[in-house]
């Protein structure tokens, strides 16, 4: 039994290109949010499932990074990370190949080297990280900011 559990739901309608769906979370934070081939593939207006993909990988390594931080001592005052999910074509499909995540962050009583220690143990701690380890290069840049 999971100790955590969230859901989503999609409905689509129509085939592929001219078809067309909505993602909606449990939280009702997405509710009927539409998505489809065109804000998949051609940047329409919409979602996807790779900005959600970035978005919820962005959000649940800053969590982490934040835990590491102050459980080091740290005080934080920012913590920004920007996610990038690329996909390439892969055979008769796409793949998503990369994730980069750039994180900044203003943090008191942290050097660059330290700080980018704490991200390194992030990506390896992330529960978002750990599920795409070896399928999908995490690449992680960090910037500690005065």
């Amino acid at each position: 039994m999971a100790d955590i559990a969230r859901k989503a739901a999609a409905h689509w309608e129509g085939d592929l290109k001219g078809g067309q769906g909505t993602v909606s979370t449990e939280s009702g934070v997405l509710e009927s949010a539409q998505y489809s081939f065109g804000t998949r593939f051609e940047n329409g207006q919409g979602t996807n499932p790779e900005e959600l993909l970035a978005s919820a990988h962005a959000g649940c390594f800053t969590m982490q990074l934040s835990a590491l931080l102050s459980n080091h001592g740290h005080t934080i005052e920012s913590l920004d990370t920007d996610a990038t999910c690329e996909m390439v074509k892969d055979g008769p499909g796409f793949k998503v190949s990369r994730l980069v995540l750039k994180v900044r962050g203003k943090v008191t009583g942290s050097d660059q080297a330290d700080f980018e220690a704490h991200v390194k143990e992030a990506a390896e701690k992330c529960p978002m990280s750990r599920v795409m380890q070896g399928n999908v290069e995490i690449v992680h840049e960090a910037t500690l900011e005065s």
